[in-house]
């Protein structure tokens, strides 16, 4: 594998492959080359993090278990800067820095949660450091514990997704079969106001909406001033049917509105509940 597979912009055909880009960074890039609203943005390769590691040595100490020797190995790795550099120059202020497994997001699994994410990074030598703390997330205790009942040891494979901030307005989560009743014929959308990983992190309680296949509401519960009118919900919904035929199975969806009120995609992952 040569360098040129180390980074790649999200509109590089070869980015929505999972054995380079992950389970996010595949769908992302998928999401961008269907014509789909998603901020700009690159991933640094699974390629770029076997490169930058004793892979065989990584292997071994993964094969016995010892997580604190994994983490010794990753925590001296670098990322290759000068690539890095030059995709992160086109974007403009502030990233996210996301991890991305290969080994994620599967119709059997949803590894969301267990790998980290940075967000707000500013500046190049933040980017680079929040990328080796991405590639360390894989190998804490949780990460090691799910993946060893979900998937394998052995897959050590990891990409970082590094992605333009939204200045959110609103945002959430969009599912688009209900996953808590199975419903089918149900959408479900919870948002917040400002950035979504209040919504994903809980730490603050969404606005509820049930909505039919069209987007029309059946149930809501609001917290306070209501977020979303009829016609975002109904945009999310036609996104929402668009991204469940894409991947042909239901969708755990992460959205954002601007200040302006443009619909930006960040993240389209198989429900795994139902």
């Amino acid at each position: 594998m040569t360098n040129s597979s180390f980074v790649l912009p999200f509109c590089d055909p070869r980015c929505k492959a999972v054995s380079l880009s992950g389970g996010k960074g595949g769908s992302i890039a998928t999401m961008l080359q269907e014509g789909l609203p998603v901020p700009a943005g690159f991933v640094i390769t699974s390629a770029a993090f076997l490169a930058a590691v004793d892979e065989e040595r990584l292997r071994d100490v993964c094969r016995v278990g010892d997580m604190a020797g994994a983490r010794t190995i990753i925590a001296a790795a670098r990322p290759p800067a000068a690539i890095v550099a030059e995709h992160y120059a086109v974007l403009n202020g502030p990233v996210a820095v996301r991890s991305s497994a290969c080994a994620e997001d599967s119709e059997a699994a949803s590894y969301a949660g267990q790998q980290e994410t940075y967000l707000n990074v500013d500046g190049l030598p933040a980017v680079l450091g929040k990328i080796v703390e991405c590639w360390l997330s894989f190998f804490t205790d949780r990460a090691v514990f799910y993946r060893a009942e979900k998937g394998s040891l052995q897959d050590i494979a990891m990409a970082v997704v590094v992605q333009q901030m939204i200045d959110s307005k609103k945002s959430g989560v969009l599912f688009t079969v209900d996953p808590v009743h199975g419903r089918k014929d149900r959408m479900v959308v919870e948002a917040a106001f400002g950035l979504g990983e209040n919504v994903v992190d809980g730490e603050h309680t969404p606005d509820h909406y049930s909505l039919d296949r069209n987007g029309t509401i059946k149930r809501s519960h609001i917290v306070g001033k209501q977020v979303l009118d009829k016609t975002e919900l109904k945009l999310l919904a036609a996104l929402g049917h668009k991204l469940e035929k894409m991947h042909g199975c239901p969708q755990d969806i992460e959205w954002a509105f601007d200040q302006t009120g443009d619909l930006f995609l960040l993240q389209s992952r198989p429900i795994t509940t139902i």
